[in-house]
């Protein structure tokens, strides 16, 4: 039997430190439509519930990606797509059915994003310093589970400034005290105006 249709591909994102295995950055997704008739268990239902499950599965995958040579396993029944760089390890845990080219795009979106927010310099430190930025890119990436971009330019300028419809222009405003009389004339002018073709 297949699979109910669903954008919902990534069950977790990981940035963990290889040194220690300590935690820099974890989101952990849950299918947010669950299919009708499957509320107990159904695809997407987030695996680790609770913080200790999490740590537990994080450390077991950290122990068997250290001596890989692939960046692809299929690890407690799913399929992790990882990339390390410097002294951490960059995670996408999919479900076992989910398609391997579309979880390897976005860890490879993920570094490449933060190679160019951080200026190549991708470490525990660097990381934890600009955690902001790092957790902007990974929500850019991805939203509940969905992939949302995975050009890592695209992501990256997104999160590095800010859209430019939403600056305003300081240079042509009069803060005097008679360029404010001018503009309080002018908005009850305009109220004035609203008010009678309303009438």
């Amino acid at each position: 039997m297949s699979r109910p249709l669903s954008l919902f591909s990534i069950q977790a994102i990981l940035i963990l430190a290889i040194d220690d295995g300590s935690r820099i950055l974890t989101k952990y997704y849950q299918n947010p439509h669950p299919p009708a008739g499957h509320q107990a268990d159904y695809p997407g239902q987030i695996a680790y519930k609770t913080v200790k499950d999490q740590k537990a599965f994080e450390k077991g995958l950290l122990e068997k990606t250290a001596k890989q040579t692939t960046d692809i396993i299929l690890y407690d029944q799913k399929v992790i797509v990882f990339k390390m760089e410097s002294d951490v390890m960059l995670y996408v845990v999919g479900s076992a059915e989910e398609n391997e080219v579309l979880l390897y795009s976005v860890v490879l979106a993920l570094r490449d994003s933060l190679n160019i927010l951080l200026k190549n310099s991708v470490d525990k430190r660097t990381l934890i310093e600009n955690y902001d930025l790092v957790s902007l890119a990974v929500d850019e990436l991805v939203d509940d589970g969905i992939i949302l971009e995975t050009d890592p330019v695209i992501v990256a300028s997104r999160v590095s400034k800010p859209p430019a419809q939403d600056v305003t222009s300081m240079k042509n405003i009069d803060l005097s005290e008679e360029g404010i009389n001018k503009l309080m004339s002018y908005a009850q002018k305009s109220f004035v105006e609203r008010l009678r073709q309303g009438l």
